[in-house]
């Protein structure tokens, strides 16, 4: 995306009344309702003894560390800082944009939940495409970065939990 089209984007969720505070809020919100479920059904898998439950964390963990690891190397700038416009959603960073953490995150829990739960990671996919679009007209993310974070974040969680199944 260029320059105009995230200042077209803005312009346009600036000039409706609520247009900034739903989009921070939709994002706030989907983004907690992911990690928020990971951290109950980790729980709820730790409660009752589900063997299943040490495969999600280690995945998940291990890819975190990894993406972290890997943006903070990149160290790739993000739309407001290339372009110096104010984001819709509020960012002090000016670098770690590829790829976006959120949606790693929020696709390699999906995906790690898929084997556990088909629905609930059907939903979080849902979710997570949410995440993805909201990151990107908010103003915090390439599309570019949220592709490649919907993308690696699956591959991640498909080729953690393979691993994991097959040594287990």
């Amino acid at each position: 995306m260029t320059e105009n089209d995230y200042r077209k984007i803005s312009n346009k969720i600036r000039k409706y009344k609520y247009g900034e505070q739903i989009v921070r809020k939709l994002n706030l919100f989907s983004t907690s309702v992911v990690y928020i479920i990971y951290i109950l059904v980790v729980a709820f898998m730790i409660i009752t003894k589900e063997c299943d439950v040490i495969r999600i964390v280690a995945v998940t963990a291990v890819s975190f560390i990894g993406v972290s690891y890997f943006r903070k190397k990149f160290d790739s700038p993000r739309p407001y800082t290339v372009y110096n416009y104010e984001p819709i959603i509020k960012k002090e960073k000016e670098g770690n944009s590829f790829p976006s953490r959120h949606v790693f995150s929020a696709f390699v829990i999906a995906t790690t939940f898929i084997y556990a739960n088909l629905e609930l990671g059907i939903c979080l996919f849902v979710i997570s495409c949410m995440i993805a679009v909201l990151r990107v007209i908010g103003g915090v993310h390439f599309p570019k970065d949220v592709i490649v974070g919907a993308i690696t974040g699956s591959i991640c969680g498909v080729l953690g939990s393979l691993l994991f199944i097959a040594i287990r």
